[in-house]
């Protein structure tokens, strides 16, 4: 990648523009040549500085031509003058440009010597006690190392950020520490890749069976299943991951596993004749959330109350009727502390939780209702006419003495809703649960709804299917499709897809339509005629707003990645109007539909004058302003206006597709779906099926008809290993509610 870059040193004139949290520099460099602008994450660069630069000139349409500095190797400035203007640059706090110029006048090019080496020295000097000249050599020394630090990770590719991060746990010892244990790197919120702290242990030579990079490789294959959503996995399937990966023997995996287990680092845990290891953060979660469910379990027992006579007050009220199933699980929400309601669309869940919502207010029980995404939590809002938030914000996000992820609402500090209502459970990953139940109150009432035949969260975990399936918690499954909703072919063809039957692709007189494109290379075009026009025209939804394309994979013609660079060309093409910033092959361009792809609790955002953090996946925005001069653009996330740098942009991406799986909790007033054969290895049911309830008015499906044949008939759902049920069923069984 650095074969063609250009090289050019020189020294810093002057630094226009600094971003203190990621590094990005604009500076102005005095070369041989004259002086020219250099643009880069650079770190704490100070004017007096000798750098020499690695990178290419690019032309800004703003501010012209500028030096674009990927490697910056930093060099001590020689000549008194150059010494001067660095030690009063502010580099060193207290040493102004007066004392600097003193300094180098006593001194001259032996100063940096005299500092850092024969620091005394300088009580030569008026004005410089002994004590002041020590302090000066130390804060000189911390300068020098970090800048070591920086220079000997910068050759693996390393950013002046993560260094600084690493100077931050270890200081003078950094290198020392690294060269000892390279994938200490990987941890400590350094967070470097385990492939990058291997490439350094090769470098240094350290052996392949070293114990270090074992228990690192074991750390690494578990990190790695967790994004596919296991929480822990069989220690038979681990070994035989990491032994291939590493290339080390079993005997090797062994003991390196029994010394991580023995400090800590992972957990061992027995079931039947299956030995599961787990890092240590999924197995403390899982165990605390078995723990207070049974805990819940026991001190809620059922009230054995019968509620008909609220419900049939609401009936008479509402002018409404509820069928059998939804007054069980009106009666269920009301009478248990933990009550699971779910069931397919148009079946009456929301119809069911707002009878839940009146009669708890009318008992005077203070609620909280919740969701894992904004849109998600806004779509509950908008069915039940009740403030709803994510479960972020209902926990609100605040952080550790060391600068970790924790919530203001905990054991400690427990939420004081006695009704506490979280929709679109499917979603809600194993320590995002953790974090929940630690603010329930065990007297409180939680009410799980959602839909398990859809798909898993995204994170670890199956939380949901794993509490249905294990049938210790209430619940009730809602099945009667009512008749408003069964006018909808989108609603009755979701049911047929999970009953594992064809649905019905021939009927152009409803809301779900199939368009049969055999051959793959022109179902982009067909995509962007619809959204650009078709459905526009037909039905007069906006492009942006109310059509979202979803796709079961990013790769491929119809993968997102190929769509949406198609369909940012053909719905929001370049315009002298619309300023832009490039980020690697990347284009981001005022209008943009973007999303965040990652959770960054640190994203500050303001909203009609109110100020917050954290920007969650999943969450759609707009571009609504670019800076390509600094470096930033501007997002609005449904009113949350949040400003992004370019160390930022790799946790965003263009949304004018998305896959299924980044579409849950949320519904869109126009669905197009293509499906390829590039795509076989996802062709299965409940992928499908969340991806059909995600529309609200019109599903078009396009490519094959073979392949939703395939979908309905590939019943495999998403194996996902977590201890979950057998962990509740074990301490059940020890309170004698085994719930059997």
């Amino acid at each position: 990648m650095q074969e063609n870059l250009l090289k050019t040193e020189g020294t810093v004139d002057e630094v226009i523009y600094r971003n203190e949290q990621n590094g990005y520099v604009i500076l102005n460099l005095e070369t041989d040549s004259g002086i020219i602008t250099v643009v880069g994450t650079l770190g704490n660069i100070v004017e007096g500085e000798r750098l020499e630069l690695s990178g290419n000139y690019v032309n800004n349409a703003k501010y012209g031509r500028q030096f674009k500095a990927e490697v910056c190797q930093r060099m001590l400035p020689t000549t008194p003058e150059e010494i001067r203007r660095y030690l009063g640059s502010g580099i060193i706090k207290g040493l102004g440009p007066a004392m600097a110029k003193k300094i180098v006048a006593a001194f001259g090019e032996e100063a940096l010597d005299v500092i850092e080496n024969d620091p005394l020295r300088l009580s030569q000097i008026k004005g410089l006690t002994s004590d002041k000249a020590l302090y000066i050599s130390s804060e000189y020394r911390k300068l020098c190392g970090v800048k070591t630090v920086v220079e000997f990770l910068q050759k693996y590719g390393i950013s002046p950020m993560t260094s600084m991060a690493v100077w931050r746990n270890y200081e003078t010892s950094s290198i020392s520490v690294i060269k000892d244990n390279p994938y200490i790197l990987c941890g400590s919120g350094i967070d470097v890749s385990f492939q990058t702290a291997d490439e350094i242990a090769r470098e240094l030579g350290i052996d392949t069976d070293d114990m270090n990079r074992v228990k690192a490789g074991i750390t690494y294959v578990l990190r790695e299943n967790s994004f596919s959503g296991h929480t822990c996995l069989p220690r038979v399937k681990l070994a035989e991951i990491v032994c291939n990966e590493l290339g080390i023997s079993g005997q090797v995996f062994d003991c390196s596993l029994e010394a991580g287990i023995k400090e800590g680092a992972f957990v061992s845990l027995a079931i039947g004749q299956r030995e599961y290891i787990y890092i240590t953060e999924f197995f403390d979660a899982e165990d605390y959330i078995t723990t207070k469910l049974s805990q819940m379990l026991k001190l809620s027992a059922p009230l054995n109350k019968d509620f008909s006579d609220d419900i049939a007050g609401i009936e008479f009220t509402e002018n409404i009727h509820y069928e059998t199933l939804q007054k069980a699980a009106i009666n269920g929400c009301l009478g248990n502390n933990l009550f699971i309601l779910t069931g397919g669309p148009g079946t009456g869940k929301t119809t069911t939780l707002n009878a839940v919502i009146q009669l708890c207010k009318a008992k005077k029980k203070k609620l909280a209702l919740a969701a894992p995404t904004g849109r998600a939590a806004k779509r509950m809002s908008d069915l039940t006419g009740e403030p709803a938030r994510t479960i972020h914000r209902l926990l609100e996000v605040d952080f550790s003495k060391e600068d970790k992820l924790a919530f203001k609402h905990n054991e400690n500090n427990q939420l004081k809703a006695d009704v506490i209502v979280v929709d679109e459970m499917s979603m809600v990953d194993v320590l995002l649960f953790e974090a929940l139940l630690r603010a329930v109150r065990l007297d409180a009432k939680l009410i799980m709804v959602g839909d398990s035949n859809q798909l898993p969260s995204v994170g670890a975990g199956n939380i949901l299917r794993d509490l249905i399936s294990g049938g210790h918690i209430p619940m009730v499954e809602l099945k009667e499709i009512f008749r408003q909703a069964a006018e909808s072919l989108i609603v009755t063809n979701a049911h047929e897809i999970v009953g594992g039957n064809m649905p019905e692709l021939d009927n152009r007189k409803k809301d779900f339509f199939f368009m049969s494109c055999p051959d793959e290379n022109q179902i982009p075009k067909l995509i962007i005629d619809l959204a650009k026009t078709r459905l526009p025209k037909t039905y007069g939804f906006s492009p942006i707003d109310d059509i979202q394309i979803l796709t079961p994979t990013r790769i491929g013609v119809a993968g997102t990645k190929e769509l949406n660079r198609e369909l940012q060309l053909a719905l929001n093409p370049p315009s002298r109007s619309k300023k832009e910033l490039r980020f690697f092959d990347v284009v981001y361009r005022m209008g943009d539909k973007v999303m965040q792809i990652k959770n960054d609790y640190d994203v500050v955002w303001t909203k009609a004058g109110e100020k917050g953090s954290g920007v969650f996946n999943g969450d759609i925005g707009i571009v609504t302003d670019v800076d390509p001069y600094n470096g930033v653009i501007t997002i609005n996330f449904d009113g949350r206006i949040a400003v992004y740098t370019t160390e930022m942009l790799s946790k965003i991406e263009h949304a004018y597709a998305v896959t299924i799986h980044k579409s849950q909790g949320s519904e869109y007033s126009a669905v197009i779906m293509p499906l390829t054969s590039v795509s076989k290895n996802l062709l299965y049911r409940n992928l499908l099926y969340t991806g059909v309830t995600r529309a609200k008015k019109i599903l078009i499906l396009v490519g094959r008809k073979q392949f939703v044949y395939e979908m309905v008939q590939n019943n495999r759902k998403m194996l996902r290993y977590s201890c979950i049920r057998p962990l509740l069923e074990s301490k059940l069984k020890k309170e004698g509610l085994s719930g059997e």
